[in-house]
């Protein structure tokens, strides 16, 4: 489906979206606290509070609710700061709207549901009002796309999508492990899609909120989300990965560096265009390259097939791994890109050996 996408905020400066707040609001004075503090910082454009909060399990902290809103009027009111919170469902719309909410975002737990997409959706039909909209909980990009085309759908053309990290199994340096080439290839097929960066829930934890931040700039993104709370350890959800308006202003965002997406220098530009040129003719002949393996392995196909041998030889694909992550690993490749490639490798070489097995 084509889509074009309007900015999510009309602003004269060319810079990233900033979009600060806490996890949840817990009271009016925690609230404006808040809000003061980042309006003092001058740097932010929005500001977000949970009033309602999906949990992963019945008995946790699921928002003040609707009696929030009110306190998201005061900081308007009192800060001019536009102001976003979470909806989940057709009420939460209804409530938000009526609160006079700037900007409404959808949560991963309710993007991985297309029925509670379209439930929001369908009560935003009518409503010019920015919509973001964060990634499923678990990596799936059509599942994403297929997000934002409903709120498309529904007449709505400022809308963000929120980079905020992917579910996993297992130990990592993140609570949500960020995947960057889903929204890397997101913004391929959409370009003018705005990607805003959740460092706080890729992270889970204060320490690491900078480099995540940083890196999401690196990769050309268009803007952030961080929690912030005037007492982060006193925070009703997420403490470990809030911080307080301080620590914001002078270890987060004032250690940034925004990149340009281009330059008119004409010196980068040719050096640039060279490197360029040069990395297309070694693409170029890695698919050479791949294409002879492919036809050596259609080869031992054959003589597999010949042979009633099966096609996965675990013994020998242990071989190709550890021989691959030992050369690459002295060659100044990561583990994870070695092992993806040649995993990728690998599979396309028994999908053409299994060609030959079901062959005449």
């Amino acid at each position: 489906m084509e889509m074009t996408f309007s900015p999510v905020l009309a602003r004269t400066e060319k810079r990233p979206i900033i979009i600060a707040g806490p996890c949840s609001a817990e009271s009016e004075e925690q609230v404006l606290q808040a809000a003061r503090g980042l309006a003092a910082l001058g740097k932010v454009d929005l500001f977000r509070a949970g009033i309602w909060k999906p949990r992963t399990r019945p008995g946790e902290f699921e928002g003040v609710g609707a009696i929030g809103l009110p306190w998201l009027k005061k900081v308007k009111a009192e800060t001019g700061l536009p102001v976003t919170t979470e909806v989940a469902n057709t009420q939460h719309v209804f409530e938000a709207l009526k609160a006079g909410v700037d900007v409404l975002w959808i949560g991963a737990r309710t993007t991985v549901n297309p029925f509670s997409v379209q439930e929001v959706a369908d009560a935003l039909k009518g409503v010019d009002i920015p919509v973001l909209i964060k990634n499923p909980v678990n990596p799936d990009l059509k599942l994403w796309i297929g997000a934002i085309e409903r709120v498309y759908n529904a007449g709505i053309r400022r809308i963000a999508a929120i980079q905020r990290g992917f579910s996993h199994h297992g130990e990592s340096n993140y609570r949500n492990i960020p995947r960057w080439q889903i929204a890397i290839e997101l913004k391929r097929l959409f370009p003018d899609l705005e990607i805003i960066v959740d460092n706080s829930h890729i992270c889970g934890r204060r320490d690491t909120l900078l480099a995540v931040a940083q890196k999401g700039f690196d990769l050309n993104f268009d803007g952030l989300m961080t929690e912030v709370h005037p007492r982060p350890d006193e925070a009703w959800s997420d403490a470990a990965q809030q911080i307080t308006p301080e620590v914001y202003g002078a270890e987060l965002y004032n250690k940034l560096k925004f990149r340009l997406a281009t330059t008119d220098n004409q010196e980068f530009h040719n050096n640039i265009d060279h490197l360029r040129h040069e990395i297309d003719e070694i693409d170029d002949e890695l698919m050479n390259l791949y294409a002879r393996r492919m036809k050596l392995a259609e080869g031992i196909g054959k003589f597999k097939k010949d042979n009633n041998i099966a096609i996965l030889q675990t013994n020998r694909w242990n071989e190709i791994l550890e021989r691959g992550l030992s050369l690459g690993t002295k060659k100044g490749l990561s583990e994870e890109f070695v092992e993806t490639t040649l995993k990728a490798i690998h599979q396309e070489s028994i999908n053409h050996q299994e060609k030959v097995m079901q062959g005449n």
